[in-house]
């Protein structure tokens, strides 16, 4: 029986046979329960909660701006593409790559993977982990196979689109100008 095969060394060993869904941190786990609140909670809980528009959303990274929430929001997310990189890779095609912070396509896809597992984990039935099985996970794959193609498999590489969005910043002016005459046509 090889190392491998006994559990030994990197990786993924043969046991347990599926490993638990990562659980976020306490901030995040709060952020969840304040928005549960928000749907189900009573006038006293909503009042507690106060402005629902300043709420953390785990699967908007950008709602997280709190430097302790933030940075339990990436130690899950890392915890998560580890947890689907070993729990539900056998392709290694399908891997997210180690670089994915630096793809921030990925890392808003990651937030949102992440969430509907969860939020699928929470379920009283397997319904919503079908859904993620189903189309959630499968949807993922293929878009980050789609818009990384194979140029981080073996190392990062720049952003390809850098020159193309540079030249849409330039054309900011040029854009606000078109978006003045067309309100003052309608004046």
């Amino acid at each position: 029986m090889s190392t491998a095969d006994q559990g030994g060394g990197r990786g993924r060993g043969p046991y347990p046979l599926a490993r638990p869904f990562p659980r976020p941190g306490p901030l995040i786990a709060l952020a969840y329960r304040e928005l549960d609140m928000l749907i189900d909670g009573d006038e006293a809980h909503l009042d507690a909660i106060g402005d629902p528009a300043e709420l953390i959303r785990p699967w908007d990274p950008g709602t997280v701006e709190d430097p302790p929430a933030r940075a339990q929001l990436w130690e899950w997310l890392e915890a998560v593409v580890e947890w689907v990189n070993t729990e539900h890779v056998w392709d290694p095609t399908y891997l997210v790559p180690p670089c994915w912070p630096a793809h921030p396509h990925l890392v808003h896809e990651i937030a949102v993977l992440a969430d509907r597992r969860h939020t699928a984990g929470q379920a009283m039935t397997g319904d919503a982990l079908e859904e993620w099985h189903r189309y959630v996970l499968p949807a993922f794959f293929d878009r980050r196979r789609t818009r990384l193609r194979t140029a981080c498999d073996s190392r990062h590489h720049d952003w390809p689109a850098r020159p193309a969005h540079i030249r849409f910043q330039d054309g900011n002016e040029h854009r606000a100008r078109h978006y003045t005459r067309d309100v003052a046509h309608h004046r």
